[in-house]
């Protein structure tokens, strides 16, 4: 007899198998519940607590994945590509932008933000053309290298606690160690 994988079958309440559809798309329980026709929050709420709801929003959120290749090695992938990006990829030797044809293909994903602007000099038939102002957004170094650290295949970030015991403490600990404490002498 096969094993049945918890949240694979739809559920038999339509609504909240629409419910669980919903939810994924906002992750709101209130989004979700409004677009499934229920009054107010509290309702759709109730409705994301029942374990069988929960169970079939998993399955469905790990199929989703399954079919966008979206895991653990993705993500830490694109966070080593933007840790790798170096400015002199979009750049000539006169600090001037390359055309964005040229740029790096991960330079054109990841940049948030790019400005251009036409600056002048002097008014009206006298004006003349100065210079450009041009702004790049590009990821946060600093909170890409966070992220990496602490990714779980990584763990650079892991705090390694050890207990240095005094000896009154452990002495303590040790007589503790069973189910009560055990008078001294």
């Amino acid at each position: 007899m096969e094993e049945q994988i918890k949240g694979a079958e739809p559920l038999e309440n339509e609504r909240h198998e629409l419910f669980c559809h919903e939810y994924l798309k906002t992750l709101s329980a209130q989004a979700a519940g409004e677009a499934t026709g229920y009054k107010n929050r509290q309702n759709a709420w109730d409705v994301l607590q029942r374990e069988e709801v929960q169970e079939r929003i998993a399955y469905l959120n790990g199929q989703r994945l399954k079919r966008v290749d979206v895991d653990a090695d993705y993500v830490l992938r694109r966070l080593v590509e933007i840790d790798q990006m170096d400015v002199l990829d979009i750049m000539d030797d006169k600090f001037c932008l390359k055309p964005i044809s040229e740029w790096p293909k991960v330079w054109r994903q990841f940049v948030s933000n790019i400005e251009n602007n036409e600056e002048f000099e002097g008014y009206g038939e006298d004006r003349e053309q100065s210079g450009w102002l041009k702004k790049i957004k590009w990821p946060n170094k600093v909170k890409n290298l966070e992220l990496l650290g602490k990714h779980i295949a990584v763990g650079a970030f892991k705090e390694k606690v050890e207990h240095d015991l005094s000896d009154p403490l452990k002495e303590l600990l040790q007589r503790a160690s069973g189910n009560t404490l055990k008078p001294k002498g």
